[in-house]
Parts: structure tokens; C-alpha cells; sequence
């Protein structure tokens, strides 16, 4: 098992910045990705940004060039920088742990809610 802990959400306004933290436990051995996903009322969760073990990294087209993920492997804490946020950011934001950059997640965060307000 893997348990993840996020951190950091919070209320910014349009044009702000927050960092989004995850601190990862358990049988980290078991996946080679670690990330972050999304989900807003209605709508089903989305990727965000997920790393592999050698750096490699995904991100979703609305948000390359804003956000930036990283992983501290020395702590196994995963973090989520985001600049210039904007309304259509506001989503409850999940860590992720999965065996790939393409398969789906195989362990959820509880999730960190992130507001943008105009």
C-alpha cells in the first residue's frame, strides 16, 4: 500500500501562485510515478501533472508553462508549483501514485481544495 498526503491548498486570487505538497509513504517501490490530478463538480478527474523515477513528465496542455511538479526522491514528498493561476483552476487537486506516466492511478490522495477567485 501507498498513502498520500497533500498539503497547501488554499484561496488565491486570479494571477497568484501556490505550491501544492505531497508527502508519500508505504511501499513506494511499488510505482514509478507520482502527480497530481484534478476534478471540479461534475466533471471527472483529470490529469495534471504526473513524474517518473528519471524525471520524465507529462503535463496537461492547460497547464505547461504555469505549473511545475518535482519529486524529492531523498523524502519521497512530491510538490505541485503553480503560477498564474486562473478561475478555471479552482478544482480539488489529488496526489497520485501510479506504475506509470500512462497507466491510470493505482493510489488516491484524499485531495486539497483550490479556489481562484477573479
Amino acid at each position: 500500500q501507498v498513502q498520500l498526503v497533500e498539503s497547501g491548498g488554499g484561496l488565491v486570487q486570479a494571477g497568484g501562485s501556490l505550491r501544492l505538497t505531497c508527502a508519500a509513504s508505504g511501499n513506494i517501490a511499488r510505482v514509478n510515478t507520482l502527480g497530481w490530478y484534478r476534478q471540479t463538480p461534475g466533471s471527472q478527474r483529470e490529469r495534471v501533472a504526473v513524474i517518473d523515477r528519471v524525471g520524465n513528465i507529462r503535463y496537461d496542455d492547460s497547464t505547461r508553462g504555469r505549473f511545475t511538479v518535482s519529486w524529492d526522491r531523498a523524502s519521497d514528498m512530491v510538490y505541485l508549483q503553480m503560477n498564474n493561476l486562473q478561475p478555471e483552476d479552482t478544482a480539488v487537486y489529488f496526489c497520485v501514485a501510479k506504475r506509470s506516466l500512462v497507466s491510470v492511478p493505482n493510489y488516491w490522495g484524499q485531495g486539497t481544495q483550490v479556489t481562484v477567485s477573479s
